[in-house]
């Protein structure tokens, strides 16, 4: 509170919320061009440089934390680069971001590619280094702490149907379809439970967790951490529980780690320990998806032609999600 007893505002308060929609549309239109073309390297490049040239546009000195790689590994949109057309002068907010989420979907024409991004104040997002998370994820309305990485498969899931009111047969889980996830799929398929497999998006799949239309209860599995920390942004704005813990596989990406600050290697990361203050979470989708609709281009009977759009945009501060239908004229 202030010396007149008013709510401190925000530093996002003078970031325009809306404004991080037209980004991640900017990139899921570049993207949309490569849909089933088969060239995964082609469709990325095209999200990721037009998300740079709309960043450009806002207001705000932002500082990649979650991005496309490190300098030397990524020409556009690298971890520390700096974004935003008011540099020194605008809010200092931290971005993380993956202009196309979904990079082998998109070019197999597969549903659930998205553009997405997150924007906190200052310091607010983990910056994560780019390794594998284990994750598990489930949405609003449970007990805190219901889920745990500490807890075995089998406890997590009798917890969640405990605490839902089911049996654990009834209860759907939503696990990236890949070889390492084969233990973790027949101890699911063991205890009765669905298993919707999805073969990328695992933001999509986490937060598909919040939406009672999709009926998937919990997310489990190992994805990549960056995504991990857009996915928590997600939850922070609706709501849910999230816990994350990385992994090293060898004693570079443990080195990698260190350079950004992360001492505790088996450290279990919740919620607000990955994404924490007020944040802003964006997405557009690219290609259909149980979240989002894919970019579309249509021809009306006067011969315009259009292209259109669906996002959403989630804020912590307010718990306000808005389900945004663009039409963009060619």
């Amino acid at each position: 509170m202030n010396s007149t007893g008013l709510k401190e505002q925000s530093v996002l308060d003078r970031v325009l919320v809306l404004e991080m929609v037209r980004v991640t549309e900017s990139a899921a239109i570049a993207a949309s061009d490569l849909i089933g073309r088969g060239d995964e390297k082609a469709a990325d490049a095209a999200a990721v440089e037009a998300m740079r040239r709309a960043f450009d546009t806002l207001y705000m000195d932002g500082t990649v934390v979650i991005g496309e790689g490190e300098r030397d590994e990524a020409p556009m949109l690298y971890i520390g680069e700096k974004v935003g057309g008011a540099p020194g002068k605008g809010p200092k907010i931290d971005i993380a971001l993956d202009p196309l989420e979904g990079t082998t979907i998109t070019a197999k024409a597969g549903p659930n590619a998205l553009a997405v991004l997150a924007a906190a104040e200052e310091g607010c997002l983990l910056n994560a280094p780019d390794v594998y998370m284990d994750k598990i994820a489930v949405g609003p309305g449970y007990p805190a702490d219901v889920i745990s990485l500490d807890k075995s498969v089998t406890e997590n899931v009798e917890a969640v149907a405990a605490a839902k009111g089911v049996e654990s047969k009834d209860i759907i889980v939503c696990v990236l379809d890949r070889p390492r996830h084969a233990d973790l799929i027949a101890e699911l398929r063991s205890l009765g439970c669905g298993v919707v497999l999805i073969g990328d998006g695992d933001v999509a799949g986490v937060i598909a967790t919040t939406d009672q239309d999709t009926t998937i209860d919990m997310y489990m599995g190992q994805g990549g951490a960056p995504e991990g920390v857009l996915a928590a942004a997600a939850l922070r704005c609706v709501g849910g529980q999230f816990n994350g813990r990385l992994v090293f596989r060898n004693d570079d990406e443990r080195a990698r780690a260190a350079k950004w600050g992360i001492e505790d290697l088996d450290r279990v990361y919740k919620l607000e320990d990955l994404a924490k203050g007020d944040c802003i979470f964006a997405a557009t989708g690219v290609t259909e998806g149980s979240l989002l609709s894919g970019v579309k281009r249509l021809r009306r009977p006067n011969g315009d032609r259009v292209m259109t759009t669906e996002s959403v945009v989630m804020r912590a501060s307010s718990g306000t999600v808005r389900w945004i239908k663009g039409e963009h004229r060619l």
